[in-house]
Order: structure tokens, then C-alpha cells, then sequence
């Protein structure tokens, strides 16, 4: 064997080197990348899920205390117990709150923001901070719930998960609610 190809061997050996070196390593970086990636939305998810149920959860006891005060279903805790509840879940939805805007995108925190403005007058009407009719209770329920899955699609699509909360495929849903009472009797009830 001449130098010449002995030359192109080395040559030939290094450059095989060279690339099995950068595809190795280029490989690496996109598996970092993904894992990143994935740690990230893990995270996101958990701050989101946290905060909905947050959200919802003070919902839910703003609306005991809301129909305690206006007799409309008496709680048996006492008002000053559900307000102090209310208090501390609003405590818990701001902190919630902190984590999404640690960690979601634009679209998600003005989502949040929306949300946060439709519980808290939820809050105030329950409060009394704020006055209003039933219906303009319902509608302020309503409005969080909308907001609820306005958030939801905004995670979603910060997270890449493909299809929609709303549309034709899922219409929008009305709040659950019983049947007017007239003299303390369900309508539709027989004596």
C-alpha cells in the first residue's frame, strides 16, 4: 500500500468519525430537547389543572354562600364559616394562579386574567360587595363557566393537544339548575 492510500484511509476513517460524532451528539440535543419539553409541559398541565380546580372550587362555595344569604338553600354551616371558606379559596385560587403565569404562554395568562375577573365578581355578588338579581347571578355563574372553557382551550393549544372545548362538537352547556320554587314547592310537584 502506497502513502497515498494510506492517506485516504485516515482520511476516510476520520471523517466517519467526524460524522458518527456530530450525529451522535445532534441525536443527544433532541433527546434533551424532548425531555425538556416534556418536564415543561408536565409542569404546565399540573399548574393547569390546579388552577381550574382552584377556580372551580371557590365557585362552588361562593354558590353555597350566595344561596344561604338569599334563603335560597340553607347551608348547615354558619355564613361567617362559608365566608371565611371563601376567603381562603380565593387565597388558593390567586396562588394557583402565580404558577400559570409562571409558566404559561401569553394566550393561556390572558385567559387566566379573563377568568379570574368573571370568579371574582361571582365572589362579590356572593359577598355582597356587589348587587345583583338571580339572573344576573346566574349570568355572572355563566360568564365563569365560559370562561372556564375559554381557559381550557387556551391550554390546550398551549399544550398541542389537537380538537377544540367548544363548536359544533361540544355546544355550549347552560348551568344546572332546579326547578323555580313557588311557596317552598318545586314546580311540577303534586301533593
Amino acid at each position: 500500500m502506497d502513502s497515498s492510500e494510506q492517506l485516504l484511509t485516515i482520511v476516510a476513517v476520520l471523517l466517519g468519525a467526524l460524522t458518527t460524532y456530530v450525529t451522535n451528539y445532534w441525536t443527544e440535543r433532541q433527546r434533551i430537547r424532548r425531555e425538556l419539553l416534556t418536564r415543561w409541559d408536565d409542569k404546565k398541565l399540573d399548574a393547569y389543572e390546579g388552577y381550574i380546580d382552584r377556580v372551580r372550587a371557590s365557585v362552588f362555595i361562593a354558590v353555597e354562600l350566595y344561596e344561604h344569604t338569599e334563603d335560597i338553600r340553607r347551608s348547615d354551616d354558619p355564613e361567617s364559616q362559608i365566608r371565611a371558606r371563601l376567603t381562603e379559596a380565593a387565597h388558593f385560587r390567586g396562588r394557583a394562579f402565580e404558577r400559570v403565569m409562571l409558566l404559561g404562554g401569553d394566550d393561556v395568562v390572558e385567559a387566566g386574567h379573563n377568568l379570574n375577573a368573571a370568579a371574582l365578581e361571582v365572589d362579590w355578588q356572593a359577598t355582597g360587595k356587589l348587587s345583583g338579581t338571580l339572573e344576573a347571578w346566574r349570568d355572572r355563574n355563566r360568564a365563569v363557566f365560559r370562561a372556564i372553557n375559554a381557559f381550557h382551550q387556551a391550554a390546550r393549544d398551549d399544550l398541542g393537544v389537537s380538537g377544540t372545548v367548544a363548536g359544533d362538537t361540544h355546544p355550549e352547556r347552560d348551568l344546572l339548575l332546579p326547578s323555580a320554587r313557588t311557596d317552598n314547592r318545586v314546580e311540577g310537584d303534586s301533593e
